[in-house]
């Protein structure tokens, strides 16, 4: 008895030593988090007849071009840039934001991710010196292209920063 306990507690430690606890949220709005349990559950209170979880949803209120916000081969916001993000988030009213980061194909996959999640940071910064809530960063590098990177233009269009309104 005492060897299986020991082999039941073994396991469990095991189990909780990968478990790492936090909030996130889904394409489609839902937030999550998940408590020392290890149980996931919803942020959002409202169920529908059926007991099921409704989440907020979000939607993409704003696709910014980021060459409109950041110089080649920077993430650093232009004045402008940062002009234009301070009055969308100070009038969107969203509940929160999910900024996401993009890049063309033109440097390496590991330099093009890191650019990416760089420029939604910096944009998420904006939104937070203005009050705006920020539920979550992402950055995509050249991995979710909107148009061609076979031209100036289809990169062009790649090269974005999209802003999910959660309501």
């Amino acid at each position: 008895m005492i060897a299986i306990s020991s082999i039941v507690a073994a396991g469990a430690a095991s189990a909780q030593a990968s478990y790492v606890p936090g909030i996130w949220v889904d394409p489609d709005g839902c937030e999550h988090w998940v408590m020392d349990d290890g149980w996931e559950g919803y942020m959002t209170p409202h169920t529908n007849r059926q007991g099921i979880p409704v989440c907020r949803r979000g939607n993409t209120c704003a696709v910014m071009n980021s060459d409109q916000l950041f110089a080649t081969d920077s993430y650093r916001v232009s004045a402008q840039g940062r002009q234009m993000l301070q009055q969308f988030f100070q009038s969107a009213g969203a509940t929160s934001y999910i900024i996401a980061g993009h890049t063309d194909s033109r440097a390496s996959d590991e330099y093009n991710m890191r650019l990416s999640i760089n420029r939604a940071n910096s944009v998420a910064r904006i939104a937070q010196s203005v009050g705006a809530r920020i539920a979550d960063v992402r950055g995509y590098g050249e991995r979710l292209p909107k148009a061609s990177n076979r031209t100036h233009a289809g990169m062009a269009v790649n090269r974005r920063v999209e802003i999910i309104c959660i309501r």
